[in-house]
Order: structure tokens, then C-alpha cells, then sequence
């Protein structure tokens, strides 16, 4: 049994879809990135990586690497599954908590939760995801960004 944590950050920005946990999020703004800037999936790999001791998110998909522009980090998340079965591991748990002032997020962490369970090949059960706010202050709370924190547990 191996622990990993993982912890991302991203501004927001205009003319950009916003994805959380590898869902479409209904909001004004999205989040400037390389790949799609998806906070949460970045976190919960860094945090596999991190169990793995594979380096981390940017060691693997370096953002000056045009082959990672825009691309959905469902598909990052996908390759560092991969990696982990390659090596005899898999998720034994996940849990992951995204930090954003807006927007509200708790219409949407079931549908994330069902994502991020099936790019980890396992149970539903196995994957909690957590949002909360930082009551106006940070950069979160001044809304010029989200982050996101995950730790995992991979046997």
C-alpha cells in the first residue's frame, strides 16, 4: 500500500469551457491551461504519481509539449492508470476536495464522482469528492481561480 497527495491550481480566464472532475461546468468563465485545466483530475493524478514515485503531473506531460495542448485531462488520467497497472498497482481510494468561491459545485460531484471512478477502473464507493469555498479570501475566494487538493491510497 502506497499514499500519494496531489494539489493543483489554475485562473480562471474568458472564453473557455470550465472542467471539474472531467465534467462540463455551466459557467461564465473556464480555466486557463495547457491541457483544459481541469484542477481536480490534475490533483487526483499527482497524487497517483506521487504514490507511484513517478515524479509528478508536469514530469509526465510536460506543458511545453504541444502533444498535451488543450487536451481533456480525462485522457491524462486514463495514461497515469495505465502506468500504475503497468506496475502492479491500482486505486484502492481517492479522496479530493475542490476549493472555488463560484461556481456552486454541488449539483455536479456525483456526475464527477462517476467519471473520476470509471478513469480509475474502480468503484463508485471508492471515490469522494469534496467542494468547499474559502469565505471570500485567497485567490479563490477573490474568484481569480480554483484549486484542488487529492490524496489517494493505490495497493
Amino acid at each position: 500500500m502506497r499514499i500519494g497527495h496531489g494539489y493543483d491550481v489554475h485562473r480562471f480566464c474568458d472564453n473557455r469551457p470550465l472542467f471539474l472532475g472531467g465534467v462540463n461546468i455551466p459557467y461564465e468563465k473556464g480555466l486557463l491551461g495547457h491541457s483544459d485545466a481541469d484542477v481536480l483530475l490534475h490533483a487526483i493524478c499527482d497524487a497517483l504519481i506521487g504514490a507511484c514515485a513517478l515524479g509528478d503531473i508536469g514530469h509526465l506531460f510536460p506543458d511545453n509539449n504541444d502533444k498535451y495542448k488543450d487536451i481533456d485531462s480525462k485522457i491524462l488520467l486514463s495514461d497515469v492508470v495505465s502506468r500504475l497497472e503497468e506496475i502492479g498497482y491500482k486505486t484502492v481510494n481517492v479522496d479530493a476536495t475542490v476549493i472555488a468561491q463560484k461556481p456552486k459545485l454541488a449539483p455536479y460531484i456525483s456526475k464527477m464522482r462517476e467519471t473520476v471512478a470509471e478513469l480509475l477502473k474502480t468503484d463508485i464507493a471508492n471515490v469522494n469528492i469534496k467542494a468547499t469555498t474559502e469565505e471570500g479570501l485567497g485567490f479563490t475566494g477573490e474568484l481569480l481561480g480554483i484549486s484542488a487538493h487529492a490524496v489517494c491510497l493505490i495497493g
